[in-house]
């Protein structure tokens, strides 16, 4: 089904009553006078990423358990309330919706993936939010018309080429007093290094650089943050990340060494995790 259809189905679902809750799905309650439709709708978007949403009774199981992440970050959700908010590669907008329970002020999500926004679009139309999503990358926050008081900027940074403008970016984005609430999958070492995978890191083509957290912690610095804490550090496991039928190609499983879930199937170590908070 092409986006236009796809845009048009979804848009036909304006007027279609519902509320919702957050646990740890966004769990939405409508009249069931559309459910085949929005079934036929979320099964063209595939794949789901982040998650998970049930919609009525149908449950769509993404490949990340999202709402683990969300935990992590969840103590300190405090410092989102009255605030300006945005999530930079905020995917289909899973942490948006489960950041409305902490009272923002707004939010505004970035991602120049359309399929992402679809998934953002069709959940949305459904329960209502005043979440904005920008078809735009983090290059173009700093000529963005608002600034930031709170940026998370999850799972990103290992994607790019340039990590320190990046993170400069971020900074330009942020207004006075603003914070930075960071993820990016680490090494572990003592050293201010980073691996630089030849081809692909866990099956994943488009990753530059992985840090260890003194060469991240380094990157802020250079970067012009001068508050760098480290909240949590976490390795990806198959709850939180695993095939499901809703993404229809390979998952954590597939990434691994069959002979030793400590290593890639490159021969690096597995993936993990650091969260930190950044300050000015």
């Amino acid at each position: 089904m092409d986006i236009k259809t796809l845009e048009a189905k979804i848009s036909s679902l304006e007027k279609l009553t519902s509320n919702f809750k957050l646990t740890q799905n966004v769990e939405i309650a409508t009249d069931k006078s559309q459910n085949a439709l929005i079934k036929e709708i979320a099964l063209n978007l595939k794949p789901w990423r982040k998650g998970p949403f049930k919609i009525d009774e149908l449950f769509i199981d993404t490949e990340w358990q999202s709402f683990i992440k969300f935990d992590i970050l969840k103590p300190f959700m405090s410092e989102i309330k009255d605030k300006i908010v945005a999530d930079v590669g905020c995917n289909n907008g899973y942490y948006m919706f489960k950041m409305l329970e902490f009272s923002p002020k707004q939010i505004v999500g970035f991602d120049p993936s359309v399929k992402y926004h679809l998934q953002f679009k069709l959940i949305n139309t459904l329960i209502k939010t005043n979440i904005k999503y920008e078809l735009l990358g983090v290059e173009d926050l700093p000529n963005y018309a608002l600034k930031f008081d709170v940026i998370f900027c999850l799972g990103v940074i290992y994607h790019r080429s340039d990590p320190v403008k990046m993170l400069k970016d971020l900074k330009k984005s942020l207004n006075p007093n603003g914070i930075v609430f960071l993820d990016t999958m680490y090494i572990e070492s003592e050293e201010e290094i980073a691996l630089v995978p030849q081809n692909t890191y866990s099956k994943i083509p488009n990753i530059y650089f992985v840090p260890s957290i003194k060469a991240l912690r380094n990157w802020c610095l250079r970067a012009g943050f001068k508050e760098f804490e480290v909240l949590a550090t976490k390795k990806t496991d198959k709850k939180e990340q695993r095939k499901t039928a809703w993404i229809d190609s390979y998952s954590l499983e597939n990434f691994l060494d069959p002979k030793d879930e400590n290593l890639t199937c490159e021969g690096y170590k597995a993936p993990k995790r650091v969260y930190v908070r950044l300050g000015l």
